[in-house]
């Protein structure tokens, strides 16, 4: 146990300019009798261009974390950053992308009309984005599905639109929280690819929010393990594994060993 620690080494601080950055972020909710404690101290950071998953315990704080950073929820304390800046102001140029487990599809609009709402509600111009909305179509494996509706694609096929859709403006910045969870583990497996594929054309900066230590390594620069309790990090582990990977990594016993490292961390914090 203790080579595959030391394979799965901690991961080096951050680039002097990373794509994103938390600072000492705390946040509790209130709850009967008192407050909820649900991130405390938290700093974290990631390089421009990398993607970082995280994994944790359910509850231990991951999708707050998530929505803090993504503008969408005020820390009680702490800084939070995207490249440099507020990420309000990043989310309301569309230069932030994001993606949840629920794909949240417009039941009336087509495949295309899905991917242009963001652009809409930034208003921006749908006929001059026409070109890149067609590539993003083709970028996530849809061609000829353009002109469907949500109730006619199978989970992945509206999991892969909202990815797109996320996409649309071109964001420098990738959030994603738990976007396959729903799926079946064939289709995830099929799903994880399909993201690596658009994550290496396009680099956006990435956080991952999965349950999936299999999937996490396999798709991340690094693994970051958040605690059950006090809402911090355990752990950071580097994955040294070169992009792209293919499906065969998963038979590699270096790929268990850092999944068991992985795992470790998790369950001896969840213990």
């Amino acid at each position: 146990m203790a080579a595959r620690l030391e394979a799965a080494r901690e991961v080096p601080p951050a680039a002097a300019l990373p794509g994103f950055a938390l600072e000492g972020v705390s946040k509790g909710f209130a709850v009967a009798g008192g407050r909820l404690a649900v991130l405390d101290q938290v700093d974290l950071a990631g390089a421009k261009g990398s993607l970082t998953a995280l994994v944790g315990p359910s509850g231990c704080g991951k999708s707050t974390l998530l929505r803090i950073l993504a503008g969408l929820d005020e820390p009680d304390a702490g800084t939070v950053r995207l490249a440099g800046e507020d990420p309000a102001r990043v989310r309301r140029r569309g230069d932030l992308g994001i993606a949840f487990q629920d794909p949240a599809l417009l039941p009336w609009r087509t495949v295309r009309a899905n991917i242009a709402l963001p652009l809409q509600i930034l208003g921006r111009s749908v006929r001059q984005a026409a070109a890149r909305i067609e590539a993003l179509v083709r970028l996530v494996g849809l061609e000829g599905f353009g002109e469907a509706l949500p109730a006619q694609l199978s989970g992945g096929m509206r999991q892969r639109v909202a990815i797109a859709r996320a996409l649309v403006t071109e964001p420098s910045v990738l959030l994603l929280d738990e976007p396959f969870g729903a799926l079946d583990q064939i289709l995830r497996r099929q799903m994880n690819l399909e993201l690596q594929r658009v994550w290496l054309e396009r680099r956006p900066t990435t956080l991952l929010v999965t349950h999936g230590i299999d999937e996490a390594v396999f798709l991340a620069d690094r693994v970051v393990v958040m605690r059950k309790a006090g809402g911090g990090i355990a752990a950071g582990l580097e994955v040294p594994f070169p992009h792209p990977r293919p499906p065969a990594l998963m038979r590699d016993p270096a790929f268990h060993g850092l999944c068991d490292a992985v795992a470790e961390r998790l369950y001896d914090d969840a213990g």
